[in-house]
């Protein structure tokens, strides 16, 4: 009966220690957020180009998903103030494809637009655009929650880069849309630690000299 007391705790202790670690993780990376991210068009640096984080393009109320609507709106502001020449949609399976027809819908050439059907993850879009993309400096695109943990991976991987924040949605899908914030950046510090590959290389694009298609 002891034992089984000893082990009720330390698997307690152990669960609250990787709360506390995921949280203090979260705190770590909004500061990332804070210190390079903007919501002022205006004080963004312009750059060759725009990293724009994909998502699923149907949210779960059967509708278009707000979080990829809210980035889509600013990286088209981004393109259409000159702040970014090119912007690369970063997604897996047929985000970037969407992404891609609501930016031209938005008034973005195709000619404009890359696709990275790899993204599978923050990590990879990131990795990506460092190492198929060719990128050194960058613009990344998403909320602001979610730029603390791509700008962290960028500045890990020797990128210089830069958020601009879209708009948040005003009411969360479900907690657990708000809650997973927090084992995500705990990766995103794990990932950097060990200087994690991204999940796929593949032939290099010369962003702006080899054609979007």
């Amino acid at each position: 009966m002891r034992w089984s007391l000893y082990l009720v705790l330390a698997f307690g202790a152990g669960a609250l220690a990787v709360v506390l670690l995921a949280w203090l993780a979260e705190r770590r990376l909004d500061r990332e957020a804070a210190r390079d991210s903007f919501s002022d068009l205006d004080k963004v640096p312009a750059q060759e180009v725009a990293l724009v984080l994909g998502a699923s393009p149907i949210g779960p109320e059967g509708g278009p998903n707000r979080y990829l609507v809210y980035r889509l709106d600013a990286a088209t502001a981004l393109w259409k103030s000159g702040k970014a020449k090119y912007l690369i949609a970063s997604g897996g399976d047929d985000e970037p494809e969407a992404m891609r027809e609501g930016l031209i819908a938005r008034g973005v050439p195709r000619a404009a637009i890359y696709l990275d059907a790899a993204g599978y993850r923050t990590h990879d879009s990131v990795l990506r655009a460092r190492d198929v993309y060719g990128q050194k400096r960058l613009l990344i695109v998403s909320q602001r929650f979610h730029l603390g943990r791509a700008l962290y991976i960028a500045h890990g991987a020797g990128l210089e880069a830069w958020g601009f924040n879209a708009r948040d949605v005003d009411q969360p899908y479900s907690v657990t849309t708000e809650l997973r914030r927090f084992p995500s950046a705990l990766r995103a510090i794990w990932d950097v630690a060990i200087d994690a590959p991204a999940r796929e290389t593949g032939k290099p694009v010369a962003v702006g000299i080899d054609p979007a298609e």
